[in-house]
């Protein structure tokens, strides 16, 4: 395989990480950078690859996927979605038909050029996304008002090759997703469904993940490319002072219509183009979770997400019983998992409780059990919380309904947490110098903004540097008042809107 702008060999060295070992090296607050990566190859969630920026994802990542995916799965075949998968590869004149969508995913594209050792007739796209490669079909399928609407879903992988700073599931060169393709008859059920999907995705980051977002429209500049708008979910990162966005879901109006000829005979027997929506979310939402609950111990999991909710540990002193102990481990793992809880035993011997312990902090379990002889006697368990370190000790009759008790409380706590610390980096400006202070503070920027794509362009011009150039991130749906004869922060012209600003991903 070849790629537009040659591959990812000459950064591989750079990108090999130690082998895994116990405990953390670095701190979040001190080295974000360093911290994060160790904190994904520590708890076994990937393992680093010999391409740059592709990455093994372990099954204590892919559970998490799993699990949101069994959401969200659930969710859309509730609004009749159904399920598809159209192939990986595309040809070039079918990707180069709608200009404006390949201008801006050229960067990005994989091309396959040879087959062995001979060159291909022509060259073959790797999916960047899947637009292209389905509506010559949809074309095809749709022919009458009573097609419609036509509602297919896929989870799939997707190659996007050209980026300088590969960061494992935040930007990858090849990452798993869900993309729901959607065609109407008209823009109202368009526009109704666009909504539907986003607050779906707000549902995963802030019911799952546990991440506070904001829901909004991109500007005209930040949104999917051939689209008619996008509306996403935006996170942010108090350690590094960037947004990133959760998951996007556009409203592509009618113009891949046009180029794909997708029409249909309405009730009146006339011909009428339809009306199409993309959206979809990635495992970069895995990510965003890590850097949002991470601590110096390594990760923090939400329990909605965590494939081990509860891991149980045998603590046996000198002298003690420990076949009985042993029993009363096994007992209340069976117990949770039969309550339908996701409860594990870690019965291994060459390890001590402690080292045990350490292992699963770092693998981010929401709940310890700890049982030794003094439990025993007493017909308790002891319990650790994983996002603040409490400890309880519960008896055993009340396993069940305190541990769902716990979980739940760390779950809520999570999200109050992540939403205290976001909301306290979010400072509403007036003019460019309080607009340039809050961004070297790390800040997410509330803006009134006059909505124009010059100015925005010129915003982010002026703020290029190492660190990258601000942007806007969305224009929240919750707006606040905006004054009569407020004017822009940037250009001076009348504000029409309040706009979130920042650095990103």
């Amino acid at each position: 395989m070849s790629t537009n702008k040659g591959g990812g060999g000459g950064k591989k060295k750079k990108e090999v990480k130690k082998e895994t070992k116990l405990g953390m090296g670095y701190k979040k607050d001190d080295n974000f950078g360093e911290w994060y990566s160790e904190v994904v190859v520590n708890s076994e969630m990937i393992e680093y690859y010999d391409i740059s920026g592709c990455y093994i994802l372990r099954p204590w990542a892919m559970e998490i996927w799993e699990l949101l995916k069994e959401f969200f799965d659930a969710e859309i075949k509730k609004l009749k979605l159904k399920p598809y998968y159209f192939p990986l590869f595309v040809t070039e004149n079918v990707l180069q038909k709608e200009k404006d969508h390949i201008e801006g995913f050229a960067p990005e594209v994989a091309w396959v050029t040879k087959s062995g050792k001979s060159d291909l007739e022509a060259p073959i796209a790797i999916r960047p996304t899947s637009e292209t490669v389905m509506y010559p079909y949809f074309s095809k399928w749709i022919r009458s008002h009573r097609d419609l609407p036509l509602k297919c879903n896929q989870w799939c992988n997707v190659v996007r090759w050209e980026f300088s700073n590969p960061t494992p599931f935040i930007r990858s060169r090849e990452f798993l997703w869900q993309e729901g393709h959607t065609v109407f008859a008209t823009k109202e059920e368009a526009d109704e469904e666009v909504l539907q999907i986003l607050e779906l995705y707000r549902r995963i980051y802030e019911e799952f993940l546990a991440v506070p977002v904001s829901k909004g429209r991109k500007s005209e500049m930040e949104k999917f490319a051939g689209g008619l708008y996008t509306t996403s979910v935006e996170a942010f990162i108090p350690n590094t002072g960037r947004g990133i966005q959760g998951a996007t879901s556009h409203c592509l109006g009618q113009n891949f219509a046009k180029m794909f000829d997708i029409t249909f005979e309405n009730e009146k027997g006339e011909r009428s183009m339809v009306w199409q929506n993309s959206w979809a979310y990635t495992t970069r939402s895995i990510g965003v979770m890590i850097m949002t609950h991470g601590d110096d111990k390594g990760l923090v999991l939400p329990p909605k997400v965590a494939p081990i909710q509860v891991i149980v540990i045998p603590v046996p002193f000198k002298d003690a019983d420990t076949t009985a102990i042993k029993g009363a481990c096994e007992s209340a793992v069976y117990t949770l998992n039969e309550a339908g809880i996701r409860a594990d035993l870690d019965a291994r011997e060459n390890y001590s409780p402690g080292w045990k312990y350490s292992q699963w902090e770092m693998k981010g379990v929401p709940l310890r059990i700890e049982i030794g002889p003094k439990d025993l006697a007493n017909k308790q368990v002891r319990i650790v919380r994983r996002d603040n370190g409490t400890k309880v000790d519960i008896p055993s009759t009340d396993l069940v309904e305190q541990v769902r008790v716990l979980l739940d409380g760390i779950q809520a706590n999570l999200l109050e947490t992540a939403k205290a610390k976001r909301d306290a980096c979010i400072v509403s400006i007036s003019t460019w110098d309080e607009f340039i202070a809050a961004l070297n503070d790390k800040k997410l920027i509330l803006a009134p903004w006059c909505d124009e794509e010059e100015v925005e362009k010129d915003v982010k011009a002026r703020t290029k540097g190492e660190l990258g150039a601000a942007k806007t991130l969305c224009t929240p749906f919750d707006q606040p008042d905006l004054p009569s004869g407020t004017v822009c922060f940037a250009s001076g012209k009348p504000a029409q809107k309040w706009s979130f600003w920042g650095r990103s991903y």
